[in-house]
């Protein structure tokens, strides 16, 4: 694991830093607490029972595919863009060294913290989330790139301050802690659905709907510990087959709610390319 990034965790169980292992297979902390090294890449800072395991094998197996073929290629650009101007407007001498750590809050696969990490070749970057399926992708995301199992509800294994670039996609927000380990001058960057998001879909195949009221309860939740510095909606159209539509159901909270006879039922009705609007809005917000 990039050394670099290692000095920026913190023990889960009592906040000391830690180091690697000589033999590399584990990461452990002056008062003896070792966290091993899976063999795909992650290191499980998960400490106690969490009650929710993140998506399926399945599910990351179809965001995969989705995102291979280019079709959220718009959140990859929008956040390699907003964090681009983020880092550039840090003080690289001061706090943050020759490398900023970009930390994804809930990565998924890590595509998007791999397209962040691509347009930012002094930074390093740790992907974090509850789904070990995920995280086999994400420790294999960019070069530059390290991922930990963790609940983003829990403290984050990060220390005060350490975070340069925090990213959120359609994932938890917490706040405080959010807060705690981004730097004061740091950004974090929330990347939620806009009201007419899949918007073609809802209807026809029995999806959850976009809270109209989302961005609003967005801003918030966090609005005790971040200060909105900008907005953006980014749009796009796509021409999907059937089975492409399959695929960005089964990646999403509705695959944990469908009938899977119903929606293939549904599906077989809707006529070729499926047009789909993709609709995202992107929130930066700087500590209070």
């Amino acid at each position: 694991m990039d050394p670099r990034i290692v000095e920026k965790l913190r023990c889960p169980v009592c906040g000391e830093p830690l180091a690697q292992a000589a033999d590399l297979r584990a990461l452990h902390c002056p008062r003896r607490h070792s966290f091993d090294i899976a063999r795909q890449g992650y290191v499980n800072l998960l400490t106690g029972r969490t009650p929710h395991v993140g998506d399926t094998a399945e599910m990351v197996v179809a965001r995969a595919d989705f995102q291979a073929a280019g079709h959220y290629d718009l959140i990859s650009n929008a956040l390699a863009g907003a964090a681009t101007e983020a880092v550039a407007q840090l003080d690289t001498t001061e706090g943050f060294g020759a490398y900023p750590l970009v930390v994804d809050a809930g990565a998924g696969t890590g595509r998007y913290l791999g397209a962040v990490l691509a347009a930012l070749p002094e930074a390093v970057g740790l992907a974090l989330d509850v789904s070990k399926p995920a995280l086999r992708r994400a420790a294999r995301a960019h070069p530059r790139a390290a991922a930990a199992l963790a609940d983003t509800w829990q403290r984050l294994p990060l220390a005060d301050a350490s975070t340069a670039v925090l990213l959120n996609v359609f994932a938890p927000r917490n706040g405080p802690e959010f807060h705690r380990v981004l730097d004061p001058a740091g950004s974090l960057l929330v990347v939620t659905p806009d009201t007419d998001h899949l918007t073609e879909l809802v209807g026809a195949l029995d999806l959850l709907r976009v809270d109209p009221d989302k961005a609003d309860r967005v801003t918030g939740s966090l609005g005790g510990h971040f200060t909105p510095v900008s907005s953006a909606v980014h749009r796009a159209e796509l021409a999907l087959t059937r089975s492409e539509v399959a695929t960005l159901v089964g990646m999403g909270p509705s695959a944990w709610h469908t009938d899977p006879d119903a929606l293939a039922a549904r599906l077989a009705a809707l006529p070729e390319p499926v047009r789909v609007t993709v609709a995202v809005r992107v929130d930066t917000y700087q500590p209070r």
